[in-house]
C-alpha cells in the first residue's frame, strides 16, 4: 500500500520497462481525485507518451485502496461561477479524449473503487482489468449533479439500458457485474491484478506498433465519430448541474457527510 505522498511528490508516477509504461495516480489520501492539478499531470503524461515510440502499451494504475473517486467537489464548489466550472470540465474532457487519441493502447488496472469521473476514466481506457475488490458507480444523480460526462464514456462501453441504470440509480456495480456488462475485460483475484494486467500488456506490446496504432485510430474513428461534440454537450450539462441550487446543496451535503437533500425519509 502506498504511503501518503510528501509535499511536492508527483501527482502521477511513471515507470517504463520493456515497452510498457505504467502511470500511477499518486494521491491515495485523496482517493486520487481528478483535481485540476491531477488533470494537468495526466495531460502532460499522455502528451509525453504520445511522442515516445519506444512505449507500446500504457497501464493506468492508482495508488492506495481506491482507483479514483472522480472530481473534487470542494474544488468545484470553490469555483462558484458557471464559466469556471465549465473550464474544469473542458479540461477533463480534453484529457479523456487525449487518452483515446494515444497511438498506444491503454489498460486500466483497477484495484478498488472507481466513482463518477473515476468510472469514466476506466471506461475511457481501451481495456480494463479489475480486481475482485473493484467497484464502479456514477452516483452524481443522488446528490443533484447528474454524471453527464461519465455517461459519454460509460455509454460507449455498456448497452444503453445498462448505462442508464448506472446513471439513474447511482448504485454500486461490483467487479463481476462490470465484467458481465462490458465495463472491464477481466476480473482477477486481488493478489493477481498486477501480473494479469502486465501479461495482457505484454501480449499487446509484442504486436507491430504501427499496425496497433493505425488499428486503434481507425476503430475509434468509425465507432465514436461524434465523441467531441458529445463531450461538449455533456460538459455543459454537468457544469450547469453543479452550478444549480440542487447541485450546490448536494455538494454541501456530500462534503458534510450527511444525507442528500432530496433523499426521501422512511
Amino acid at each position: 500500500m502506498s504511503a501518503v505522498p510528501k509535499a511536492g511528490e508527483p501527482y502521477v508516477l511513471r515507470e517504463v520497462g520493456e515497452g510498457i509504461c505504467t502511470l500511477t495516480l499518486n494521491r491515495p489520501q485523496q482517493m486520487n481525485l481528478l483535481t485540476s492539478e491531477m488533470l494537468s499531470a495526466l495531460q502532460a503524461s499522455f502528451e509525453e507518451i504520445q511522442a515516445d515510440r519506444q512505449i507500446r502499451v500504457v497501464i493506468l494504475a492508482a495508488a492506495g485502496k481506491g482507483f479514483c473517486a472522480g472530481h473534487d467537489l470542494k474544488e468545484i464548489k470553490a469555483l462558484k461561477e458557471l464559466p469556471k466550472i465549465e473550464g474544469l470540465f473542458a479540461q477533463c474532457s480534453r484529457m479523456m479524449q487525449t487518452l483515446t487519441a494515444l497511438p498506444q493502447p491503454v489498460i486500466a488496472r483497477v484495484q478498488g473503487a472507481a466513482a463518477a469521473a473515476g468510472c469514466q476514466l476506466v471506461a475511457q481506457c481501451d481495456l480494463a482489468v479489475a480486481s475482485e475488490a473493484a467497484k464502479f458507480t456514477t452516483p452524481g444523480v443522488t446528490w443533484g449533479f447528474f454524471c453527464s460526462t461519465p455517461g459519454v464514456a460509460v455509454g460507449r462501453n455498456l448497452l444503453r439500458k445498462r448505462a442508464m441504470e448506472m446513471l439513474l440509480t447511482g448504485d454500486l456495480v461490483d467487479a463481476r457485474k462490470a465484467l458481465e456488462w462490458g465495463l472491464v475485460n477481466q476480473v482477477v483475484a486481488v493478489q493477481d491484478l498486477e501480473a494479469a494486467t502486465l501479461e495482457l500488456a505484454a501480449r499487446i506490446a509484442d504486436k507491430p506498433p504501427a499496425t496497433v496504432a493505425a488499428g486503434k485510430r481507425a476503430f475509434y474513428e468509425q465507432m465514436d465519430a461524434g465523441v467531441a461534440r458529445a463531450y461538449e454537450i455533456a460538459s455543459c450539462a454537468i457544469s450547469a448541474s453543479f452550478a444549480h441550487q440542487e447541485g450546490r446543496e448536494g455538494m454541501d451535503a456530500f462534503i458534510e457527510k450527511r444525507d442528500p437533500p432530496g433523499k426521501r425519509r422512511k
